[in-house]
């Protein structure tokens, strides 16, 4: 698939391999994004949040309901977030202006009902699986894009651990990270030495996929991984050990958000749950998209003794912050290296990477200057 198109920025320096500069290319606002946790923002309340540079409040109303509005009053520009709800209302904190959930503005104390000025800017916005996602794009699109659930974080035959972090990179940075398990080496004081295997990649339009299967050749597991992989494949042992059963990962970006899933012991053609579940959504920080909110769920399968998974889940909360904080570091550098030298120098080779970057570039636009 090419790596052009016509919504892309053309960039052909000297020293780049690239037809086009990726970390130009911003989140496309027609896709719902994730601003917050449903428990940080309590009834009654309003929260600030930021997308791609533009103020975003969010407040709870008087049925529970989370309403998204631009955070800048009409009158002086100041944060709304800084006011206070009434019922379905908000109210600037400094001169008492008051906008109903739709923006538009419905009183000003000071002059009456009939002489009301323009409102401001809202967007659809709505709580999915314990996360308030907002659409900035066009409102007619929204209902139809709403994701339906996120992996497997409400399901009660797993246990869940958010992922929130802040990460001082370009978005798709992070796509490309979880995307490629080339990557092994760098975890390998976590994991030991393991070799990624690509078995199968896929991708259309909107959406790249990519599967692996892994051999370790030198170390051995951590607790942590132990009790992710381990505890089920000793479950999986007990299968027609005449079949080729083998460890299977899965990763797929649907634009915009991502996804892991690992499978131990398994035919590749079933379609058995996995033993771990992870779902990702980014959400770009600042104007030029050079830092981004990482919202996630971590989902492993419980193993069949009861309680046992409470017992270990401290095991799994250190490994995958290790490795979290392995990834956050690795692609800061990416971007500090991208700023050094003004465009995308990365010379891509592999090909499951590639058609990951075809998706991200025609899924997305450029950023305005």
């Amino acid at each position: 698939m090419p790596e052009d198109g016509a919504n892309l920025i053309p960039l052909r320096p000297a020293n780049s391999p690239n037809a086009f500069d990726l970390r130009r290319v911003g989140a496309h606002p027609d896709h719902w994004y994730p601003l917050a946790w449903s428990h940080e923002l309590k009834a009654g309340k309003a929260i600030g949040r930021r997308f791609a540079g533009e103020p975003v409040v969010l407040y709870r109303g008087k049925e529970g309901r989370v309403f998204a509005l631009e955070d800048r009053c009409a009158h002086r520009q100041v944060p709304l977030h800084l006011g206070v709800v009434y019922g379905d209302e908000l109210k600037c904190h400094y001169h008492g202006w008051a906008y109903d959930r739709t923006g538009k503005c419905i009183d000003v104390p000071y002059l009456g009902k009939e002489r009301l000025p323009n409102g401001v800017k809202s967007y659809p916005a709505r709580e999915i699986d314990g996360l308030i996602f907002f659409f900035p794009g066009d409102p007619a699109l929204a209902e139809a894009r709403a994701p339906a659930h996120l992996g497997s974080a409400r399901r009660k035959d797993y246990k869940t651990r958010e992922l929130n972090r802040e990460v001082a990179c370009h978005y798709t940075f992070m796509h490309e990270n979880l995307f490629d398990m080339n990557h092994q080496f760098m975890h390998r004081k976590q994991m030991g030495s393991i070799r990624a295997q690509c078995i199968g990649r896929q991708h259309g339009e909107d959406w790249a996929q990519v599967e692996y299967t892994f051999s370790r050749t030198e170390g051995k597991a951590s607790m942590g991984e132990a009790v992710i992989v381990d505890l089920v494949r000793r479950r999986a042992k007990s299968t027609e050990a005449k079949k080729d059963f083998r460890d299977h990962m899965q990763i797929r970006t649907d634009y915009p958000t991502q996804s892991l899933k690992v499978w131990v012991g398994r035919d590749i053609q079933q379609s058995d749950d996995p033993v771990l579940d992870v779902w990702l959504g980014y959400t770009p920080l600042d104007a030029e998209q050079r830092s981004n909110r990482t919202f996630g769920y971590l989902s492993v399968k419980k193993p069949p003794v009861p309680g046992l998974i409470h017992v270990v889940w401290p095991f799994v909360t250190w490994f995958t912050e290790n490795i979290f904080r392995e990834d956050k570091e690795i692609v800061e550098f990416e971007q500090l290296a991208y700023d050094a030298q003004g465009s995308d120098w990365n010379n891509e080779v592999f090909p499951a990477i590639r058609d990951l970057r075809g998706v991200l570039a025609r899924c997305g636009q450029p950023i305005s200057k």
